[in-house]
């Protein structure tokens, strides 16, 4: 799964309708463009591919009193969102998504009804305990990495990285089930102060880009 292609959706959702600049500003409040592949031209390429493909449907909007070329805007078409919650879905249910998929579904994962996400997370943590189960099937984490040469390094690390991954699910779960953050349906609003509304961005990189 692609972080970006969930990362874009989910931005431009969050607008209804977004131009390039907008989304990849929203991202980079985030800080995204340090955990993912989300720099300016993969988010316009992706915005454009996903046009194409019928996820995203394109608005070309005309240019300012200004004066400057048009811009184009985007909006999530009805495939795009059903492609999204997919996307969304998926990331957080799965033991082996990398970092950054990760990373984008806990972000959107406000947009799901809390139970929703409580149970995508559980099952999360039955498959992380499947996959240490397989992994000590050959290796034996009490007796160490050195019954297998320095090859066991590599179970060692596998085992230390699910219980790691369980622990900071468990954690997270915890939270949720004790009412921490708004969720679907709750009548709040999920994003309130996630963005700032003024002030510098730390994370934003220098000098606009656009298509």
């Amino acid at each position: 799964m692609s972080a970006i292609r969930l990362l874009v959706l989910g931005a431009v959702r969050q607008h209804g309708r977004a131009h390039g600049y907008q989304v990849r500003n929203d991202l980079e409040y985030w800080g995204a463009h340090e955990w993912s592949n989300t720099k300016p031209g993969s988010i316009y390429h992706a915005l454009k591919q996903m046009a194409k493909q019928g996820v995203l449907h394109a608005h070309e909007v005309a240019p300012s009193a200004a004066g400057g070329p048009p811009r184009t805007e985007y909006e999530v078409t009805d495939a795009g969102r059903a492609e999204y919650f997919r996307l969304l879905r998926e990331a957080l249910a799965a033991y082996d998504q990398k970092t950054d998929v990760l990373s984008a579904a806990i972000g959107f994962m406000v947009d799901l009804p809390r139970a929703e996400v409580l149970e995508l997370l559980g099952e999360r943590l039955s498959k992380l305990a499947g996959w240490r189960s397989a992994v000590t099937d050959y290796y034996t984490p009490e007796s160490g990495p050195g019954q297998l040469g320095h090859i066991g390094e590599i179970m060692h690390m596998w085992v230390h990285s699910a219980d790691a991954e369980a622990e900071w699910t468990r954690g997270l779960i915890a939270r949720i089930e004790g009412g921490a953050y708004s969720f679907a349906g709750e009548g709040g609003e999920p994003f309130l102060g996630v963005l700032a509304d003024s002030g510098e961005n730390a994370y934003a990189q220098s000098g606009p880009s656009r298509p």
